[in-house]
């Protein structure tokens, strides 16, 4: 198991048995999240072929992470936090699987390991951090933090519509994210940097990513 991931999910967990189970803001946080979804979904309209499948996949993405976030605020039982951080796996692996489409050969079947594997971790991950409640002191809510950051920045990464490579891997410390790997571009390579950036927690990136042309 990913030990850090369980710490985020973990941590997730314990802000919601201390969160308020506020029914109304969590459906009025939901509902905001399927509007803003059919608003995404439909500007997908505009595109055809495995562009749009990674545009409403990334859509659906973005309202899971929502929902997940509600649930984490706004419930605060182990089962619906379990839920809805499956519901991310699940959407994350969409995406995933939609940008390896495209790929051929060992190229494809390498996008496709990393994604079922990523996903496989955070399902297993998101089940056992439901039923966890704060245990975590010192060190560990340092880590946790850092984890907290990596987890944001690789979901990021994964619904940015203008990466199309999962080559690229994210570790950080005390709020440096370090990224590498490899991407088709300097403009991915520089995508990637911005993305990381903007993800709140991160107070540096350094930038470690290989231009590898396709």
């Amino acid at each position: 198991m990913n030990k850090l991931l369980f710490l985020v999910l973990a941590t997730a967990a314990s802000a919601s048995f201390a969160a308020t189970n506020d029914t109304a803001a969590y459906k009025q946080a939901t509902a905001k999240a399927a509007s803003d979804y059919k608003v995404a979904k439909a500007a997908c309209d505009s595109q055809s072929g495995n562009d749009k499948s990674v545009c409403v996949a990334q859509a659906k993405a973005t309202r899971a992470h929502a929902e997940a976030d509600a649930a984490t605020q706004y419930k605060n039982d182990p089962k619906s936090l379990e839920k809805a951080r499956v519901a991310v796996a699940d959407a994350d692996y969409d995406v995933a699987k939609a940008k390896c489409s495209p790929l051929t050969s060992n190229d494809k079947d390498s996008c496709m390991s990393t994604a079922k594997s990523t996903h496989t971790s955070a399902i297993a991950d998101a089940r056992s951090a439901a039923g966890s409640e704060g245990t975590m002191t010192g060190k560990a809510s340092e880590a946790v933090a850092d984890s907290v950051i990596t987890t944001k920045v690789k979901a990021e990464l994964i619904r940015e519509p203008d990466l199309k490579s999962l080559d690229v891997h994210v570790e950080t410390s005390n709020g440096t994210v370090m990224l590498s790997g490899f991407v088709p571009s300097q403009a991915e390579a520089d995508k990637a940097v911005q993305v990381a950036r903007n993800v709140k927690g991160v107070t540096k990136v350094e930038n470690g990513l290989q231009i590898q042309p396709k």
